[in-house]
Protein backbone atom coordinates (compact mmCIF):
# COMPACT_ATOMS: atom_id res chain seq x y z
CA UNK A 1 0.00 0.00 0.00
CA UNK A 2 1.46 3.64 -0.84
CA UNK A 3 1.79 5.48 2.32
CA UNK A 4 2.96 9.34 2.53
CA UNK A 5 6.02 8.71 3.40
CA UNK A 6 6.74 6.74 0.13
CA UNK A 7 4.88 9.76 -1.33
CA UNK A 8 7.62 12.11 0.49
CA UNK A 9 10.78 9.76 -0.73
CA UNK A 10 9.28 10.23 -4.00
CA UNK A 11 9.50 14.11 -3.88
CA UNK A 12 13.39 13.71 -2.61
CA UNK A 13 13.71 11.68 -5.52
CA UNK A 14 11.88 14.44 -8.22
CA UNK A 15 13.90 16.93 -6.26
CA UNK A 16 17.21 15.18 -8.06
CA UNK A 17 14.86 15.53 -11.31
CA UNK A 18 14.13 19.29 -10.98
CA UNK A 19 18.45 19.86 -10.08
CA UNK A 20 19.76 18.06 -13.20
CA UNK A 21 17.67 19.55 -15.61
CA UNK A 22 19.01 22.94 -14.24
CA UNK A 23 22.34 21.99 -13.99
CA UNK A 24 22.66 21.15 -17.26
CA UNK A 25 21.08 24.35 -18.44
CA UNK A 26 22.67 27.37 -20.42
CA UNK A 27 20.91 29.97 -22.02
CA UNK A 28 22.51 29.44 -25.58
CA UNK A 29 21.88 26.03 -25.58
CA UNK A 30 19.01 24.51 -27.98
CA UNK A 31 17.91 22.34 -25.81
CA UNK A 32 17.63 24.95 -22.79
CA UNK A 33 13.33 25.49 -23.30
CA UNK A 34 12.92 22.03 -22.91
CA UNK A 35 15.49 21.63 -19.49
CA UNK A 36 13.12 24.22 -17.93
CA UNK A 37 9.94 22.82 -18.91
CA UNK A 38 11.18 19.16 -17.66
CA UNK A 39 11.80 21.00 -14.87
CA UNK A 40 8.68 22.75 -14.18
CA UNK A 41 7.06 19.77 -14.83
CA UNK A 42 9.03 17.48 -12.22
CA UNK A 43 8.67 20.78 -9.61
CA UNK A 44 4.93 20.59 -10.02
CA UNK A 45 4.65 16.90 -9.74
CA UNK A 46 6.75 17.33 -6.84
CA UNK A 47 4.55 20.06 -5.17
CA UNK A 48 1.82 17.60 -5.35
CA UNK A 49 2.60 14.63 -3.94
CA UNK A 50 3.63 16.92 -1.00
CA UNK A 51 -0.20 17.79 -0.62
CA UNK A 52 -1.23 14.14 -1.66
CA UNK A 53 1.25 12.36 1.46
CA UNK A 54 -0.87 15.32 4.17
CA UNK A 55 -3.75 14.19 2.59
CA UNK A 56 -3.47 10.55 3.29
CA UNK A 57 -1.71 11.09 6.60
CA UNK A 58 -4.30 13.11 7.84
CA UNK A 59 -7.62 10.80 6.67
CA UNK A 60 -6.41 7.49 7.18
CA UNK A 61 -4.22 8.67 10.36
CA UNK A 62 -1.12 7.45 9.06
CA UNK A 63 1.02 9.99 10.91
CA UNK A 64 4.45 9.11 12.21
CA UNK A 65 7.78 10.43 13.84
CA UNK A 66 9.86 9.47 10.25
CA UNK A 67 6.70 11.55 8.72
CA UNK A 68 7.64 14.68 10.88
CA UNK A 69 10.92 14.78 9.82
CA UNK A 70 11.15 13.47 6.20
CA UNK A 71 8.22 15.90 5.07
CA UNK A 72 10.16 19.27 6.00
CA UNK A 73 13.39 18.03 5.18
CA UNK A 74 12.37 17.12 1.98
CA UNK A 75 10.65 20.38 1.04
CA UNK A 76 13.52 22.54 1.84
CA UNK A 77 15.84 20.30 -0.18
CA UNK A 78 13.64 20.73 -3.09
CA UNK A 79 12.74 24.39 -2.42
CA UNK A 80 16.20 25.37 -1.10
CA UNK A 81 18.01 23.49 -3.64
CA UNK A 82 16.30 25.03 -6.53
CA UNK A 83 16.45 28.44 -5.51
CA UNK A 84 20.30 27.59 -4.96
CA UNK A 85 20.75 26.24 -9.10
CA UNK A 86 18.73 29.44 -10.10
CA UNK A 87 21.26 32.00 -8.53
CA UNK A 88 24.11 30.09 -9.87
CA UNK A 89 26.10 30.31 -12.96
CA UNK A 90 24.32 28.42 -15.12
CA UNK A 91 21.75 31.59 -15.02
CA UNK A 92 24.21 34.16 -15.02
CA UNK A 93 23.94 37.09 -16.74
CA UNK A 94 26.36 40.08 -18.14
CA UNK A 95 24.65 41.97 -15.07
CA UNK A 96 26.94 41.52 -12.40
CA UNK A 97 24.03 42.78 -9.92
CA UNK A 98 21.21 40.49 -10.82
CA UNK A 99 21.08 36.93 -12.34
CA UNK A 100 18.45 35.98 -15.99
CA UNK A 101 15.96 34.56 -13.15
CA UNK A 102 16.44 37.71 -10.70
CA UNK A 103 17.38 35.48 -7.62
CA UNK A 104 20.84 36.66 -6.32
CA UNK A 105 22.59 34.58 -3.56
CA UNK A 106 22.07 37.07 -0.74
CA UNK A 107 18.05 36.03 -1.23
CA UNK A 108 19.33 32.10 -0.97
CA UNK A 109 21.16 32.99 2.33
CA UNK A 110 17.96 34.62 3.65
CA UNK A 111 15.64 31.37 2.73
CA UNK A 112 18.23 29.22 3.88
CA UNK A 113 18.78 31.20 6.78
CA UNK A 114 15.40 31.24 7.87
CA UNK A 115 15.02 27.48 7.41
CA UNK A 116 17.83 26.65 9.80
CA UNK A 117 16.60 29.44 12.51
CA UNK A 118 12.66 27.83 12.07
CA UNK A 119 14.45 24.07 12.53
CA UNK A 120 16.20 25.18 15.61
CA UNK A 121 13.32 27.21 17.26
CA UNK A 122 11.06 24.32 16.41
CA UNK A 123 13.05 21.85 18.22
CA UNK A 124 13.61 23.95 20.87
CA UNK A 125 10.21 24.76 21.99
CA UNK A 126 8.79 21.10 21.42
CA UNK A 127 11.49 19.73 23.35
CA UNK A 128 10.16 22.03 26.13
CA UNK A 129 6.41 20.85 24.89
CA UNK A 130 5.52 23.83 23.65
CA UNK A 131 3.95 23.55 20.10
CA UNK A 132 5.21 25.17 17.15
CA UNK A 133 2.76 24.94 14.31
CA UNK A 134 3.72 26.51 10.94
CA UNK A 135 1.19 30.37 10.63
CA UNK A 136 -0.06 31.82 8.44
CA UNK A 137 3.18 33.89 6.73
CA UNK A 138 4.59 30.35 6.69
CA UNK A 139 1.71 29.24 4.59
CA UNK A 140 2.27 31.98 2.32
CA UNK A 141 5.91 32.35 2.33
CA UNK A 142 5.71 28.38 0.94
CA UNK A 143 3.52 28.92 -1.63
CA UNK A 144 5.35 32.42 -2.65
CA UNK A 145 8.43 30.50 -3.07
CA UNK A 146 6.96 27.52 -4.88
CA UNK A 147 5.14 30.49 -7.35
CA UNK A 148 8.04 31.94 -7.84
CA UNK A 149 9.79 28.99 -9.17
CA UNK A 150 7.58 28.21 -11.58
CA UNK A 151 7.32 31.90 -12.70
CA UNK A 152 10.80 32.17 -13.07
CA UNK A 153 11.04 28.58 -15.39
CA UNK A 154 8.36 29.39 -17.50
CA UNK A 155 9.35 32.60 -18.50
CA UNK A 156 12.96 32.07 -19.02
CA UNK A 157 11.75 29.24 -20.82
CA UNK A 158 9.22 30.60 -23.25
CA UNK A 159 9.61 34.14 -23.29
CA UNK A 160 13.63 35.56 -22.25
CA UNK A 161 13.83 38.45 -23.85
CA UNK A 162 10.65 40.05 -23.12
CA UNK A 163 10.89 43.16 -20.85
CA UNK A 164 7.47 42.19 -19.07
CA UNK A 165 8.81 38.72 -18.07
CA UNK A 166 11.46 39.93 -16.44
CA UNK A 167 8.84 42.52 -14.45
CA UNK A 168 6.57 39.60 -13.68
CA UNK A 169 10.00 37.57 -12.11
CA UNK A 170 10.21 40.57 -9.76
CA UNK A 171 6.58 40.74 -8.98
CA UNK A 172 6.49 37.33 -7.86
CA UNK A 173 10.72 37.16 -5.95
CA UNK A 174 9.84 40.78 -3.93
CA UNK A 175 6.98 39.48 -2.08
CA UNK A 176 8.14 35.95 -1.69
CA UNK A 177 11.67 37.55 -0.26
CA UNK A 178 9.09 39.94 2.39
CA UNK A 179 7.44 36.81 3.23
CA UNK A 180 10.11 34.71 3.83
CA UNK A 181 11.81 38.07 6.29
CA UNK A 182 8.14 38.21 7.91
CA UNK A 183 7.55 34.24 8.78
CA UNK A 184 10.97 34.36 10.11
CA UNK A 185 9.74 37.56 12.49
CA UNK A 186 6.70 36.10 13.07
CA UNK A 187 8.19 32.35 14.53
CA UNK A 188 11.13 34.49 16.67
CA UNK A 189 8.40 36.35 18.16
CA UNK A 190 6.53 33.40 19.35
CA UNK A 191 9.60 31.90 20.55
CA UNK A 192 10.85 34.81 22.55
CA UNK A 193 8.07 33.47 24.94
CA UNK A 194 9.55 30.01 25.68
CA UNK A 195 13.05 31.49 26.00
CA UNK A 196 11.82 34.18 28.12
CA UNK A 197 10.95 31.30 30.56
CA UNK A 198 13.91 29.59 30.19
CA UNK A 199 15.87 29.69 33.30
CA UNK A 200 19.55 30.77 33.04
CA UNK A 201 22.27 28.41 32.88
CA UNK A 202 25.64 28.01 34.45
CA UNK A 203 27.86 28.59 31.31
CA UNK A 204 30.87 25.42 31.27
CA UNK A 205 34.20 26.01 30.62
CA UNK A 206 33.50 24.46 26.75
CA UNK A 207 30.53 26.68 26.39
CA UNK A 208 33.01 29.65 27.56
CA UNK A 209 35.68 28.90 25.12
CA UNK A 210 33.28 28.14 22.32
Amino acid sequence: MLTPNHLTLSRLILSVGVFIPLGLYSPSSPSAKYLLDLAVILFLIAGGTDLVDGYLARKYKMESSLGRILDPFVDKVLICGTFIYLAGANFSSPDPVESLTGITPWMVVLIIAREFLITALRGFSESRGVAFAATVFGKVKMFLQSATIVAILITLAHFHHAHWARLLRLAFIWPMVIFTLLSMLSYLSRAAGVMVDEKPQEASADDVAS
